[in-house]
């Protein structure tokens, strides 16, 4: 049963990833248009625009349901119940005995499923589109994501996030070559889930390039900001797993002070540096044609099956 302290340093460690997640958005908005001969927007600029919506008023079509209306609570509720089984900065989570790997892709599954319903439900054009599109990409990632899943749950002995990043802290990545890559199936997984490039591009609301703006087009106030805050913190969770999973150097075991402080250095670091990375990938890659990304996601199960081989070798 755990105790009190370590239930609280459990729900700082959620609140720590909802409070730095638009942060994460903003650096990669940064670095984009830094890279691009761009001054751009300030890096808390995703805190002001959420900000600005939830004192907006919402414009809600009168050819929707309660499904429009419940989408984006559900989004936020899933994905944030998804935060509390993650390990931020400390190897053991509180509430890791409720909750592992597969039902964080599961919560994640749930967000998106109502994320689909709710582009379908408005009768729009743009949002059948994206949702059709998004069903498609979905449907092909789900058994990448799996297949990686299932070579770190034989290389870590379970699907158990706490067991799985306290193992990973205590050996050496390059003593499991089949890691190597499982990363690579999750970095591709994650570019997908989170429609970057060259899945998807966030910065433009053209017709032949949307997808997850599409489906959310017809949110606005505080429906809008739920929704945006949502995917920030989807994608910071999804680094986090990529972080602690496979580069788990400077997480604590140890709830003394200084180790804690440490550990929240080391991944505000790693995701700092992760969120770069996909930005800079971002500024160098184009959208790939719908039909071309099934290409990308084979990489992405082969390099999951090359994995299975070399455990076995």
């Amino acid at each position: 049963m755990p105790s009190i302290p370590d239930i609280a340093i459990g729900i700082i460690q959620v609140l720590v990833i909802m409070a730095l997640a638009p942060l994460m958005t903003g650096i990669m908005r940064k670095t984009k248009a830094r890279t691009q001969k761009r001054m751009g927007a300030g890096l808390f600029q995703p805190y002001y625009d959420i900000v600005k919506l939830l004192h907006k008023d919402e414009v809600v079509s009168d050819q929707s349901s309660w499904i429009f209306r419940i989408s984006p609570w559900v989004n936020f509720v899933a994905i944030g119940t998804a935060a509390f089984f993650i390990p931020v900065f400390l190897t053991p989570s509180p509430f890791g005995l409720v909750g592992d790997l597969i039902l964080v892709v599961g919560l994640f599954a749930l967000a998106r499923f109502f994320t689909m319903l709710a582009g379908l439900d408005v009768s729009s054009t743009f949002g059948g589109l994206g949702s059709s599109r998004e069903m498609m990409i979905s449907a092909l990632l789900e058994p990448a994501i799996f297949l990686a899943i299932f070579v770190v749950a034989i290389t870590y002995g379970g699907t158990n996030l706490s067991t799985i990043v306290e193992a990973a802290a205590n050996s050496a990545l390059l003593s499991h070559p089949q890691l190597i890559f499982a990363a690579i199936a999750v970095f591709v997984v994650i570019l997908g889930e989170t429609g970057r490039l060259p899945f998807g591009n966030h910065s433009t609301h053209l017709e032949l390039t949307m997808m997850h703006e599409a489906m959310v087009l017809e949110y606005s106030g505080k429906s809008l900001a739920l929704v945006e805050w949502s995917q920030s913190i989807k994608q910071l969770v999804l680094f986090t797993l990529i972080a602690n999973i496979f580069v788990p150097w400077g997480i604590s075991s140890s709830i003394l002070p200084l180790a804690l402080g440490i550990g929240l250095l080391a991944f505000v670091i790693k995701v700092s540096t992760l969120a770069v990375g996909v930005a800079f990938l971002e500024s160098s890659v184009a959208k790939w044609r719908l039909f071309r990304l099934p290409d990308l996601v084979a990489i992405a199960i082969a390099s999951s099956m090359i994995g299975l081989v070399f455990y076995y070798l």
